[in-house]
């Protein structure tokens, strides 16, 4: 069974399961700053900059204190990457409701890391890395090391938010505990089709709802403003208080529909945008599951050609045969899920995650066929520590809260899914397009956590109206696994703005090391240069 329609706590039942995760974990080491003296806390402060919407001003004209990041991190991942050298983290207090501005309000964590030649200094460059719900903290820390060797080091303060309810903003979306996680990932009841299988998932499904209202901080209230409609308006805020009159943004993955939901918002308020691995806005949730499987489906192709070529190939010798083998080695393990220490076990879930995750980038396509070689001998330790990276389980056993926050952001962002008929016709287009993840039992009609959500949506897809948006560049992927190169495509015609393919298998390219990419990217955020069309740029 394919993955269901709409957003849901489980790893294989949304459109955009791939956009969380990996990105955070790949875009770059981060230099340690052992031995260093923590930065003085520092405030500072200045008039709002740029057109201000009225009743916010207390808001677009608010001091930030800037100091050690160290008690900002919320994971493992932030632990390591606040290791980063000068640098420095603040909290930026935006309302809940932009329509009562004197209400309640909440914060939001920011990392800076600031221009090295203050003389040429152009601005800061705002990146997020897409989920919903990864860290942009951790994403901008993570890309120290890149933009240290071009002139956006030089010229830009590299910025990184958390969105609100995500990492160290507060308050965080929360839905499951740790244990509760653990066990989700093990139960392999999503593959049941039976009418008793569907009230069994559509009553999990119901308590997650439930769960994410009870304990998360303001409950429907906080719920009901974490879109990507509130997300942008938190974003110009903190374009002003960073002293920017016009704003310069890095999205990834799903940071992209942040981007292009800025430009419509603020179109004037515009520097220059990258969006790189674009989430199409004017695509339904059932057609973007079928579209993002046809991407994981061509990534799994070319995984089986590359290990085809290899003598331990564990899908073996015939790229042609690939399909059905990864299936005779997964399928199983609904039944018979294999033990992998510490009193867990490899479910058929967490294997087809785990194989999603390396499906991301090239580098990981040696651990997945290390892990399914270890499946064949009744081991599984490698494609669980893969579903585990996605999942964001540190070596503790503790989680992250970007699954929690993922799903909160999907059932607000997009309408929810209810038809039956719908649901079970994207599914069986989903395994044509994607047959390696079809687990071979009766497809489900269960509705997923969205259809049970507490608050309706704020957000439809549809093509932005972007008039008075000056030329954005949007980079997209030929054969991109989770956000297919069409979307891109779309994208950059929506924005009337520049398009650079680039020829590779991998889920975003900018600052990850190909040097025609970073070029184009480099020379457009520091004077609007765009691309001559139809450039291109081929993968090593």
């Amino acid at each position: 069974m394919p993955p269901h329609v709409s957003a849901s706590p489980r790893a294989h039942r949304i459109a955009a399961l791939g956009l969380s995760g990996l990105l955070v974990v790949t875009l770059g080491a981060c230099s340690s700053n052992t031995g260093q003296a923590l930065p003085s806390p520092a405030t500072e402060s200045h008039a709002p900059v740029g057109p201000v919407p009225a009743g916010l001003e207390r808001f677009y004209g608010q001091s930030m204190t800037w100091a050690d990041c160290a008690p900002y991190a919320t994971s493992d991942d932030a632990q390591s990457a606040f290791r980063a050298a000068d640098i420095q983290c603040a909290r930026l207090t935006v309302p809940l409701d932009y329509d009562k501005p004197d209400g309640q309000t909440i914060k939001l964590g920011v990392l800076r890391h600031k221009a090295t030649d203050s003389g040429s200094r152009i601005g800061s460059l705002v990146v997020n890395p897409g989920g919903p719900g990864a860290s942009g903290m951790v994403a901008a820390a993570g890309l120290l090391d890149q933009v240290g060797k071009n002139d956006l080091g030089k010229r830009f303060d590299l910025v990184g938010f958390d969105p609100r309810g995500i990492g160290a903003s507060e308050p965080q979306i929360r839905c499951l505990t740790d244990k509760e996680r653990d066990a989700d990932r093990a139960d392999d009841s999503e593959t049941d089709g039976s009418p008793a299988g569907v009230t069994k998932q559509e009553t999990q499904e119901k308590d997650f709802a439930a769960k994410c209202a009870q304990r998360t901080t303001y409950g429907d209230d906080m719920l009901a403003h974490v879109g990507t409609r509130d997300v942008v308006k938190d974003m110009d805020v903190l374009r002003s208080v960073l002293g920017d009159q016009k704003l310069t943004y890095l999205g990834y993955s799903y940071g992209t529909r942040i981007g292009s939901t800025y430009a419509e918002a603020f179109p004037r308020n515009v520097r220059a945008l990258v969006l790189d691995g674009a989430v199409d806005p004017d695509q339904s949730p059932e057609d973007s599951l079928v579209a993002q499987g046809q991407g994981f489906g061509t990534a799994f192709g070319e995984f089986a050609k590359w290990c085809a070529a290899r003598q331990d190939c564990a899908l073996g010798p015939n790229a042609a045969g690939a399909v059905q083998a990864f299936q005779e080695l997964t399928r199983p393990l609904i039944d018979f899920p294999v033990p992998v220490g510490d009193g867990r076990k490899l479910s058929y879930e967490d294997a087809t995650t785990g194989a999603i995750q390396a499906l991301y980038q090239q580098n990981l396509w040696e651990y997945l066929n290390t892990g399914l070689n270890e499946l064949k001998q009744q081991r599984g330790s490698t494609l669980e520590k893969l579903a585990d990276i996605y999942n964001e389980r540190g070596a503790n056993g503790k989680y992250g809260t970007t699954q929690d926050a993922f799903t909160a952001i999907r059932c607000v962002d997009d309408p929810r899914v209810t038809d039956p008929n719908q649901i079970l016709q994207a599914q069986e287009k989903y395994v044509h397009v994607a047959p390696f993840l079809d687990d071979g039992r009766q497809a489900s009609a269960a509705r997923d956590a969205c259809a049970f959500w507490p608050v309706p949506n704020t957000s439809q897809p549809h093509e932005p109206n972007v008039a008075g948006l000056p030329k954005t560049l949007t980079i997209s992927t030929t054969n991109d696994p989770a956000t297919p190169y069409q979307a891109g495509v779309n994208l950059a015609k929506a924005l009337k703005g520049s398009l650079l393919t680039f020829e590779g298998t991998q889920h975003t390219v900018f600052l990850q090391g190909n040097s025609c990419v970073d070029k184009v990217g480099v020379a457009y955020l520091l004077d609007g240069t765009t691309p001559a069309d139809g450039t291109r740029c081929a993968g090593s």
